[in-house]
């Protein structure tokens, strides 16, 4: 079969074909092609940077595998450079093994990685890998079972990185709809706070949402100004005409907003503000615009709260009268050198993707951290940190990605034990096998209440940030969820919008 395809393309009369292929897998050479299309993914935030990642990340798997221990064990002859006219050929050919080919390999596994992450760029990607494919057997430097080859070990190892990354399905999470909520034209009835400091130093979105709600109350973040007393007193001060609380910023103003709601009964309008935006991202909140046709529609979902009584003393101490203090969560709280393993995962995610970040993150912070004696479920354990998620997070027995559901009711509870011997190596080679839900050392559970006592006090950590400092915890969630605004993209599809300049 190969010897009769190259016979094919060697009795083909020279065309503009051939110098086109010539070009193409001169630019696929050290995937030169392939970082350049990465590139241009890249610039856009979501699915395009994290089909960039995964489809890099893949090219590295995949050069090794094919290069470094496939061509070495499977030797084999490259096509003849008579069997092919002058014109067709490439000057200065590979003189490594044909089988397989690393060009396909590596086009294969990028394409593969990136289709995972966004479906969209397929039209162009696809083709333009099965090109890079066929031409290496055009110009003679393999045959065409070394492309099918290269072509099946790529989309393979692109494939297995989902054991280690996990793709999501779906960037927003299942609610619960909710019909109950008002409809605020242009933000009438919706007292909203905007916190400039919450994102990058070149990114505000307070004017925009000046804009696109002017009917909207509008608080606006200063120094030493509390979130909280901003929209307590608004709330006071407009009385009835208050239907619901908006805020425009990252998760820490977003909590406090959502505190305040709860308290009085209010749905929340969420516009993204800050650096990352996880509690925005799970709802399905992408900017300005989506937020304005949710609260024009009247359109929202139903999203659990999580709280945490922090109370100083012990769980049996019947004398104990320590005033709890309350603090509510959206995504995730902690105990132990949790909040340092986010701060590093924060940092390096922009560089090398969110999975691979935080699995680096994790070694880095079981080299530094202290074990801390905690008592779960009546029982003590020494452990390296506590991790307790607002509602199940995806996947189980991992390095925790994404929440599939924001109305379960549940806590994701995870520890990481460290009273077993050779806890640290034990974690990071079920990270490197993707076995850690396997390991004597990973523990989860999923429950909506959890108390928790510690030996000695240590730092709570809520939504990232250091907040609290308690020898006993006590988790929950809820007894409502709140009503967060959110537009049913269903209806929404082909709906036609005002245009916006």
């Amino acid at each position: 079969m190969d010897q009769a395809i190259t016979d094919f393309i060697a009795g083909r009369p020279p065309s503009r074909v051939d110098t086109t292929l010539r070009r193409l897998t001169h630019t696929a050479d050290h995937s030169v092609l392939w970082f350049a299309v990465a590139a241009i993914l890249a610039v856009r935030r979501g699915t395009g940077r994290h089909a960039a990642m995964r489809g890099v990340a893949s090219i590295a798997l995949t050069s090794f595998t094919a290069n470094a221990v496939l061509k070495p064990l499977l030797p084999r002859r490259r096509p003849a450079a008579a069997e092919l006219p002058a014109y067709r050929t490439v000057a200065c050919p590979p003189s490594s093994s044909s089988f397989p080919s690393g060009h396909a390999a590596s086009a294969a596994a990028f394409a593969t990685a990136v289709l995972m992450e966004n479906r969209q760029v397929a039209p162009v990607v696809v083709p333009l890998a099965a090109l890079v494919g066929w031409s290496r057997v055009h110009v003679g430097v393999h045959w065409t079972s070394d492309v099918l080859a290269g072509a099946v070990v790529g989309t393979s190892v692109a494939r297995l990185t989902r054991r280690w990354w996990p793709v999501r399905p779906s960037d927003e999470a299942r609610a619960r709809p909710i019909d109950t909520v008002h409809a605020l034209p242009q933000g009438d009835g919706l007292v909203i706070v905007s916190n400039p400091f919450s994102g990058p130093p070149d990114h505000d979105v307070s004017d925009e949402v000046r804009e696109r709600l002017p009917a909207a109350h509008h608080l606006v973040v200063g120094d030493g100004v509390k979130v909280e007393d901003m929209l307590e007193d608004a709330i006071a001060q407009r009385g009835r005409w208050v239907r619901a609380v908006g805020v425009a910023g990252g998760d820490g103003t977003v909590g406090t907003a959502a505190a305040v709601a709860d308290r009085y009964g209010l749905p929340l309008v969420v516009v993204p503000g800050g650096t990352l935006n996880h509690f925005a991202r799970d709802v399905g909140v992408y900017d300005v615009q989506e937020a304005v046709d949710a609260t024009q529609a009247g359109e929202a979902v139903a999203v659990d709260l999580a709280l945490v009584e922090a109370h100083p003393g012990r769980l049996d101490d019947p004398e104990d009268v320590s005033v709890t203090r309350t603090r509510y969560f959206l995504n995730t709280a902690s105990i132990g050198s949790y909040p340092e393993l986010v701060r590093l995962r924060e940092q390096w995610q922009p560089r090398y993707g969110k999975w691979p970040a935080f699995a680096a993150a994790l070694i880095t912070v079981l080299q530094r951290s202290e074990k801390i004696s905690v008592r779960i479920e009546d029982r003590w354990y020494k452990v390296w940190f506590l991790f307790v998620g607002n509602g199940p997070y995806h996947p189980r027995g991992a390095v925790p990605a994404w929440r599939p559901t924001l109305d379960s009711g549940l806590l994701d509870v995870r520890w990481l034990r460290a009273d077993v011997r050779f806890s640290r190596l034990r974690v990071v080679l079920a990270l490197i096998l993707s076995a850690l839900g396997h390991s004597r050392v990973y523990h989860q559970r999923e429950v909506p209440r959890l108390d928790v006592e510690l030996l000695e006090p240590s730092m709570l950590a809520t939504d990232g940030e250091v907040v609290e400092e308690a020898g006993r915890y006590t988790f929950r969630v809820a007894e409502r969820p709140i009503p967060v605004y959110r537009r049913d993209e269903e209806r929404w599809t082909g709906r036609d919008r005002p245009f916006q300049g």
